[in-house]
């Protein structure tokens, strides 16, 4: 089983919100929205989005949103 993990991390590298799924698609989807909405100051400050993928729910940080 793949797990899409999106992630936004903050320039202290600390997961400000992360959604986790099995849908490639709608990874894909969040992933490019986060990027796109990232503003000039965040990126200045090191924000980034990431996108990864996992084989099992235990390897999901526990604050994630997981959607099956």
């Amino acid at each position: 089983m793949t797990i899409w993990v999106n992630e936004q991390i903050d320039g202290c590298g600390i997961v400000q919100a992360c959604i986790a799924g099995v849908n490639q698609e709608a990874a894909n989807d969040c992933h490019r929205d986060w990027q796109e909405k990232l503003t000039d100051d965040q990126q200045k400050q090191g924000w980034r989005a990431v996108l990864r993928t996992v084989n099992s729910w235990d390897d999901v940080p526990v604050n994630a949103l997981k959607l099956s």
